[in-house]
C-alpha cells in the first residue's frame, strides 16, 4: 500500500487550518546567500484571515541570537495532524514592523483579529524578553494536505 498523495488546500480549508494562530518555524535568510545556513526558530504566530496576514511576537535584545528582522526575507511553516491526515502551510516573503507609520493603523486591525499563543522556549521569564511585534503579508502562500483515502 503506497502513501496518500498530497493535495492542495483551498483558501477556506487553509485559514480555518490556520485558525487565528499557533505555532510554526520562522526561517529568516542568510544575509549572504550560500556562505551559512538560514536562523530557523520556533514561533508563535497570530493569523489574519480576512486579510492572509500573518502576526508574529518575536524576542529581540542584545542575548537574541535573531539577526536584523526588518525587511528580512523568511519563510515560515506550521503544520499539524487534523484527524489522522496531515496539514501544512508554507508562506515566504518579508517581515514588516508593525510599529512602522504607514502599516500601523492596519496592523492594530489585524492584531484585533489575531491570537498570538505565548509560547515559553526562553529558560527564564517571558517578563524578563524583550518583544517586538512583526508581520508578514505573503508574497506566495500554500496550503498541502494528505489526501483522503479512497473508501
Amino acid at each position: 500500500m503506497s502513501a496518500p498523495d498530497p493535495v492542495t488546500m483551498d483558501d477556506d480549508e487553509r485559514d480555518e487550518f490556520l485558525g487565528a494562530g499557533g505555532v510554526g518555524v520562522l526561517s529568516l535568510h542568510a544575509e549572504r546567500d550560500g556562505e551559512q545556513p538560514p536562523h530557523s526558530v520556533p514561533v508563535s504566530y497570530g493569523y489574519d484571515g480576512h486579510e492572509e496576514t500573518f502576526y508574529f511576537r518575536l524576542a529581540v535584545g542584545s542575548d537574541s541570537e535573531k539577526p536584523p528582522l526588518a525587511d528580512r526575507a523568511v519563510a515560515f511553516v506550521t503544520y499539524d495532524t487534523v484527524g489522522d491526515q496531515w496539514h501544512s502551510v508554507v508562506a515566504s516573503g518579508r517581515l514588516e514592523r508593525t510599529t512602522d507609520g504607514d502599516i500601523s493603523t492596519e496592523t492594530l486591525a489585524g492584531l484585533n483579529r489575531v491570537g498570538i499563543p505565548l509560547v515559553d522556549i526562553f529558560g527564564r521569564p517571558t517578563a524578563d524578553v524583550q518583544f517586538e511585534f512583526y508581520r508578514l503579508v505573503p508574497d506566495s502562500l500554500t496550503g498541502r494536505k494528505e489526501s483522503s483515502p479512497d473508501v
